[in-house]
């Protein structure tokens, strides 16, 4: 006598098999053709006998699971328990995958049973087949399920029904809660459910200050519970003697909303928690009637699905954010609690479940392994490439497969850096172009154009910087204008030209490169920070206007770098610069998640001051306009740069902690 097991390579099922090995039990594991090098791995993880498992071939849509007339004599008679664990989990899967998955597939499940004489059939259903029930839906509850307007929620619920109507064996119902990682390892096999909303966490985290109050919603009801638990609970309800025909919630029996768990993965993650979570009735009443009226309505909803989309979260999940239902599970905590099984609170272990997607999961982390998949085979233009960042970022796109074409003054260095690229076994193309020039640069974007068709990817990094205090600059116009003609007019002039073909192919990316000191609002820099600013207006009103046909803007206000631009000012000697490599991997992650703005951390705290406290901010760079001497290059004395105050040496090094 022994077990059958289907969806054992399962995230839920690969644990409930290891308890029964634990258990001594003999098992036949239902295993597709194709799935069985993925079984083979997972037997020897298991450190399992050939006596201990048996896999069978089959399928689960097959009639009868696919399982030969030879195989099911064997069986007949020889199966005390059947735990049906295959199904389809996922939210995003089309009606008729789940309807053959869950429906059919546990109806196959069911005629196997019948014909192999099964002791007990164990089947898992989830806590969706009780729809949007509202109020407690307790575990003698089914046909009382709310609205099923979901595939998932009606196969789900449709395959449950199955086994209580038309099962002619032993029956054993059990309805997990949202299934979440390993309690005490975090480990998880993919993201989904709550781990959707890891990134917007994230990204709070990356832009806010930890005591930074949001406003949220409260949003319904959801029950997670860890893998862990699911595994041992499951195991111990099915192999205890006498309760047949009964239904179990593997639930935790703490009932939480969604603002809570929603704090509860903040707090691990250290980043800002909703302190005020209101319904959603009042936001809507302060909305009033006439923006719930259609006109409003696709509108909003355009904007809502952008804004999931850049969060990588589903559009399905908002829908499975407001379940009005909360689950007793009274009747299995009594059968569970002589053994010692019980759901551990959130709060010990949600830590880990952060920690384990941070670290296995989240692609930022993986940025070596995505790069090459997001820029592979694309054409990028970076400008200003023949040193410095541009050199940087040319040489790490190359390296993953991406077509480089490179655009300098220096037909000197844009040789040197094409033959680095080659060495590396690159693909590089190299333009000699001064951008600043509006006829040479129409003649440049004419010829890539025809030369390659169109450019996937471009880079507008060219330009150059002036630091000098305004007050020498009451004779000099032309600094100013210079620099609007390298760093705003040019890239413009770059981004209209190849714009057309992007909007033709249905897909781009353009990164504009900018400075921190566009945010800090940096003394001596006022011509350089107003070219940049331009830059940036152009490019949050393209990002609108371009969002809904494929084409992303990025700006990167990137702080000082330690490149030949920045190198007549002594100054910057002293402080800890970003190496133009490091500056090359910023432009690499906003190739992957292609965010509006990449910002550090002193960035952000800039923008926060400008907002709350905008006099404290012009005080504190009014006091290092002071410190800081003029460079000789600008007009300052040949030895100011050199002999800084006390005041002075401790802003930088308070600048090399924060400035990343």
């Amino acid at each position: 006598m022994g077990c059958f097991v289907t969806g054992a390579t399962g995230f839920i099922g690969r644990h409930v098999v290891a308890e029964l090995l634990a258990r001594g039990e003999r098992l036949w594991l239902l295993v597709r053709p194709g799935s069985r090098s993925r079984l083979d791995a997972l037997i020897r993880e298991w450190g399992a006998s050939a006596q201990q498992i048996i896999p069978i071939e089959g399928d689960l849509t097959q009639p009868l699971l696919g399982v030969s007339e030879g195989q099911r004599r064997e069986l007949r008679g020889a199966i005390r328990h059947c735990f049906h664990l295959g199904a389809l989990y996922d939210l995003n899967a089309d009606a008729a995958q789940l309807e053959s998955a869950n429906v059919q597939g546990t109806a196959n499940v069911i005629d196997f049973a019948r014909d192999t004489q099964t002791g007990c059939l164990h089947f898992v259903s989830s806590v969706a087949a009780a729809g949007r029930y509202r109020g407690t839906f307790t575990e003698a509850m089914f046909q009382e399920a709310g609205v099923l307007d979901h595939p998932y929620f009606r196969t789900k619920h449709e395959a449950e029904a199955l086994v209580r109507e038309t099962c002619p064996v032993a029956w054993r119902i059990y309805r997990p809660g949202i299934v979440v990682g390993h309690s005490r390892t975090g480990i998880t096999d993919k993201i989904d459910g709550p781990y959707y909303l890891f990134k917007a966490i994230q990204t709070l985290r990356d832009y806010l200050p930890r005591w930074v109050p949001l406003i949220g919603f409260e949003g319904g009801h959801i029950n997670l519970v860890p893998v862990d638990f699911v595994a041992a609970a499951l195991t111990h309800l099915a192999l205890l003697p006498g309760p047949d025909r009964q239904c179990f919630h593997l639930t935790d029996p703490i009932d939480r909303r969604v603002g809570a768990v929603f704090n509860v993965f903040a707090r691990a993650a250290h980043a800002p928690t909703m302190t005020l979570r209101v319904e959603p009735g009042p936001w809507a009443a302060l909305l009033g009637p006439g923006m719930s009226a259609p006109e409003w309505r696709q509108p909003a909803q355009r904007v809502i699905r952008q804004l999931l989309d850049e969060l990588g979260i589903p559009r399905t999940l908002p829908g499975m954010l407001n379940l009005p239902t909360s689950f007793d599970s009274r009747q299995a905590q009594a059968l569970l609690a002589p053994a010692g099984i019980q759901v551990p609170p959130l709060e010990d272990y949600a830590w880990r479940l952060w920690d384990y997607w941070e670290r296995c999961l989240d692609s930022r982390q993986h940025g070596r392994q995505a790069l090459p998949a997001v820029v592979g085979g694309k054409t990028v233009l970076i400008t200003g490439g023949s040193a410095g960042i541009g050199r940087a970022t040319a040489l790490k796109l190359a390296a993953v497969g991406a077509r480089v074409i490179i655009v300098a003054r220096d037909a000197a260095k844009l040789a040197s850096v094409s033959t680095e690229i080659k060495a590396q076994g690159g693909w590089v193309s190299t333009y000699r172009c001064d951008i600043a020039d509006p006829a040479a640069c129409d003649q440049l974007i004419a010829q890539v154009l025809a030369e390659h068709g169109r450019v996937d990817i471009l880079i507008n990094n060219a330009g150059r910087s002036i630091r000098r205090a305004i007050d020498n600059t009451y004779d000099r116009c032309h600094d100013y204008e210079r620099l609007m003609r390298i760093n705003y007019l040019a890239a413009v002039r770059m981004t209209l030209g190849l714009l057309p073909a992007m909007v033709q192919h249905g897909a781009g990316h353009v990164v504009n490169i900018s400075s921190i000191g566009v945010l800090t609002n940096a003394p001596r820099f006022a011509s350089y920070n107003a070219s940049k600013a331009a830059l940036e207006a152009f490019s949050r009103c393209a990002a609108a206007e371009y969002a809904a046909r494929g084409i992303h803007f990025t700006v990167i206000n990137l702080p000082l770098v330690r490149t030949a631009m920045v190198a007549p000012t002594k100054i910057y000697e002293r402080l800890a610069l970003l190496r133009p490599e490091q500056a090359a991997e910023r432009i690499g992650a906003a190739l992957i998640h292609r965010p509006e703005r990449v910002v550090t951390p002193l960035g952000t705290l800039a923008q926060l001051v400008e907002l709350f406290a905008p006099k404290l901010g012009r005080a504190v760079m009014s006091e290092g306009f002071r410190m800081f001497p003029e460079s000789a290059a600008a007009g300052g004395a040949p030895t100011a740069e050199t002999q800084l105050s006390p005041e002075a040496r401790a802003l930088t090094t308070l600048a090399r902690v924060v400035h990343g």
